[in-house]
């Protein structure tokens, strides 16, 4: 309730206490003010205001000295209403108020009533739950949301850097040995943190095993380096967990506040970032915006691919393999070519990564498997029989982790009339370490097809002879970094030699990649190398193209 006079009244006639009177009708404490000689008077007040120590003498009441300057203001304004939010007292007993000033008339400059509403047990209860949505329940530090409000808060970003940690093989912990194991860790890696840091660091919890620091940089930059140095050494000594002693160790990025231009929130995403190259490099990481462009035009790059492969907006190019001892074409390697929608031209190193990286290796490998057996029909039929040559298709890693390979083959043969001993299908060495025994399932399942198997880039990973002498395996492909300038280097030819006397013990073919002269073709026809591919024979052709060397080959060798 608000207490006014009308305009006909003045003071004079009206008693403090019927003022008083009216004011005990509120249940919220409320107070008349009167100014006098440029300075406030307490007129009337009721009891609810007495009980809150607002003050009852105007010289020592602890309102006014806090207020006075704005009421003042106020009756000085043709304002008949003002609302505001004021706090009262010391941080451990503050009071939250919402006051309203209100008199009955714009042209009363000598009086009016306040209204005190107490809002302290809502102001706790909101802090109270907005302490519980921006905090960890398991470590006590900030979660992420709280952790970007620090961020944002933030005035001098200049001076700031944000660590993301991530700590390594925390997931396969929790799913070993149990949640309550992987929270008492999580407990005792953010203790060994908090030790590492500065009174003025602040650590978070961002994410399941994933922490952060928003730390003030002093002078020099590289302090952030050397409080990721500390943190890492805080976690050397083995953590006791149960029955078990394990060491934690983690991986750290930074994102530096002097390199934000735009959203300073994004200094969390942007270190995480960090992380990432991190994990793969073994060391801390400092974010680099470049980086973060490639990325993003990495993410670009796979939605086009994804509508290119959808649309079938991509093609094959064909370059030969040819005999080494007669220069006959017998076989062409199909390699995936993109033209985007702009007629720009993308190369495979940079599409096959993203294909790989986003999971469209997948349907891109069954494109490509399902087009080189059309176009392969396609030749035999324009030759009116069989055309004389094979065709090689690579298979990646992934597609043979995630797709049941053998299948697909099946059915594009199928659909193509063809035999699979016209297909030769080449993998890496990385693809058959990565999961020895699916992989070995699937190439004795295209065996079975009559494919070719060839493994690719043979001797730049890691060669298992036990591997060669157990898959079925009929062509070790040389690569290209064994073969350029190896007339010149006496230990590529040593190599080159090794690799064709275990093809030879293993009754294997060897094709040599990257042959750019004759006198190098020459010298691996001599050497006993089956097959060459190189830009002595030809670069990769398109299918029309390809289809007519097979005829018109001239051979190399005399």
């Amino acid at each position: 309730m608000e207490w006014v006079l009308h305009e006909a009244e003045q003071p004079a006639t009206v008693s403090a206490e019927l003022v008083a009177r009216g004011l005990e009708l509120s249940p919220i404490p409320m107070v008349h003010l009167t100014l006098e000689n440029g300075g406030l008077e307490l007129f009337a007040m009721n009891r609810a205001y007495r009980l809150a120590g607002l003050g009852v003498v105007a010289t020592r009441s602890p309102m006014i000295a806090d207020l006075g300057d704005r009421i003042i203001a106020f009756l000085l304004t043709s304002q008949t209403r003002l609302d505001f939010d004021w706090a009262f007292g010391d941080t451990i007993d503050c009071r939250h108020y919402r006051v309203t000033i209100a008199r009955s008339s714009a042209a009363i400059h000598d009086r009016c009533t306040l209204s005190f509403v107490d809002r302290t047990s809502q102001i706790h209860t909101e802090r109270s739950m907005r302490r519980e949505m921006t905090t960890d329940s398991l470590t006590g530090l900030l979660n992420r949301e709280g952790f970007e409000d620090l961020v944002e808060a933030v005035e001098d970003h200049a001076a700031r850097a944000v660590l993301a940690i991530d700590i390594d093989r925390f997931g396969r912990l929790n799913a070993c040995l149990g949640s309550l194991v992987g929270d008492e860790m999580l407990i005792t890696v953010a203790r060994r943190i908090k030790g590492a840091l500065r009174v003025r660091d602040t650590l978070a919890r961002v994410g399941g095993g994933q922490f952060a620091v928003l730390m003030t940089i002093d002078e020099d930059p590289a302090e952030a380096l050397r409080l990721a140095d500390r943190i890492q050494r805080a976690l050397i000594a083995p953590f006791r967990l149960t029955d078990y002693e394990i060491r934690v160790e983690c991986s750290i990025g930074i994102a530096y506040g002097r390199d934000e231009t735009g959203d300073t929130a994004e200094m969390i995403r942007h270190a995480q970032f960090a992380v990432k190259r991190g994990k793969a490099t073994g060391r801390t990481e400092c974010y680099q915006r470049q980086e973060f462009v490639i990325a993003r035009e990495q993410f670009g790059m796979e939605t086009a691919l994804r509508r290119a492969i959808e649309n079938d907006r991509l093609r094959l190019a064909y370059q030969p393999i040819c005999d080494l001892a007669t220069g006959r074409i017998v076989a062409f390697e199909a390699l995936a070519r993109w033209t985007d929608e702009d007629g720009r031209e993308i190369p495979p190193t940079q599409f096959i990564p993203v294909a790989e990286e986003s999971g469209l290796i997948v349907p891109l490998g069954r494109w490509a498997i399902d087009a080189a057996a059309r176009t392969l029909a396609a030749w035999d039929v324009r030759a009116g029989g069989h055309c004389g040559v094979r065709v090689a298709v690579n298979l990646s890693a992934i597609q043979l982790q995630r797709d049941a390979i053998a299948p697909v083959v099946e059915s594009a043969l199928s659909r193509s009339r063809l035999g699979g001993d016209r297909f030769t299908l080449e993998l890496t060495e990385s693809a058959i370490v990565s999961d020895p025994d699916r992989i070995a399932q699937a190439m004795h399942a295209l065996k079975d097809l009559g494919t070719t198997l060839a493994m690719d880039d043979f001797g730049t990973g890691y060669s298992n002879l036990a591997y060669l002498q157990k898959l079925p395996i009929d062509v070790l492909k040389i690569d290209r970094s064994f073969v350029t300038g190896m007339l010149a280097d006496r230990d590529k030819v040593s190599i080159v030699r090794a690799i064709l006397s275990l093809a030879q013990a293993l009754n294997m073919q060897t094709t040599a990649e990257g042959i750019e002269t004759g006198d190098l073709a020459q010298t691996l026809a001599a050497l006993g190398c089956t097959y060459g591919q190189g830009y002595v024979f030809a670069r990769p052709l398109e299918a029309a193209q390809a289809f007519d060397s097979i005829f018109n080959r001239v051979p190399i060798l005399a």
